[in-house]
């Protein structure tokens, strides 16, 4: 019988737990059922899939590796590495001078937003798992507006709470935004299920490639290198119909 009571923090401190249980707990927040609101964003892609641009799984592996390789690897990935190494450090101030800029580089009002919510949504999410100092801060300046909760910077909070690799962090990351993509592709397109399937597994090499372009990379290396990307992004609220928010 389970004597904790509902509602309570019942992993107490999630840099105690096992490393089985962290590799558990690391695939339990990449599920499908998982709630980050993913499912809800293209970041884009739609404008693309309304232009025809997008029309079969061929397109959407070309998209998407642009997307890993010129936009996540020069501005997310390289967030989510840095957010990662403060938080080893518990160094609170440059985790929110780098939400700043990680608000910053976001030049579409609907990217911004969409990187806030799913954000947000992760923290209301994964909080009461768990009474750890640093998750509590950032959850305390949330509530008091005084960050936005940008999704790239959690991650990286996150993820070096349960003691995965820096590089496993960026990994899981690419791979987690990569899948989100298609499978809102999958319904947008529309495209079979075993369309999406060989997509992602076309893209693992790109994926373990980016990640590893990241680890030598830094904040000097932020870079927008898919202007055209912004521009979908941009005219996405123009749209005249919209399966998306952003």
């Amino acid at each position: 019988m389970n004597n904790q009571r509902e509602g309570s923090k019942s992993l107490s401190n999630i840099r105690d737990i096992n490393t089985d249980l962290g590799y558990l707990h690391l695939m339990q927040i990449h599920d499908s059922a998982f709630p980050t609101g993913s499912f809800a964003h293209s970041f884009g892609m739609e404008t693309y899939i309304q232009d025809n641009s997008i029309r079969n799984k061929d397109d959407l592996r070309e998209f998407c590796s642009m997307y890993v390789r010129y936009n996540l690897a020069s501005t997310d990935a390289i967030i989510v590495k840095e957010a990662y190494e403060l938080a080893k450090k518990g160094d609170k101030q440059g985790l929110i001078h780098l939400e700043k800029i990680c608000h910053g580089i976001k030049l579409s009002p609907e990217t911004r937003k969409g990187s806030a919510m799913m954000g947000r949504q992760f923290l209301q999410t994964v909080y009461p798992l768990n009474d750890d100092e640093l998750l509590m801060f950032w959850h305390e300046k949330l509530k008091s507006k005084e960050i936005k909760g940008h999704y790239p910077i959690i991650y990286g909070i996150y993820t070096a709470m349960l003691g995965v690799s820096v590089e496993m962090s960026i990994e899981t990351f690419l791979y987690s935004s990569i899948t989100a993509l298609v499978q809102n592709a999958v319904r947008a397109v529309p495209l079979g299920q075993s369309s999406g399937v060989q997509t992602i597994f076309f893209l693992l090499p790109v994926i373990q490639e980016t990640a590893r372009q990241v680890m030598t990379l830094s904040l000097d290396d932020l870079d927008n290198n898919s202007i055209a990307l912004e521009i979908a992004s941009m005219k996405h609220e123009f749209l005249y119909s919209r399966l998306f928010i952003s």
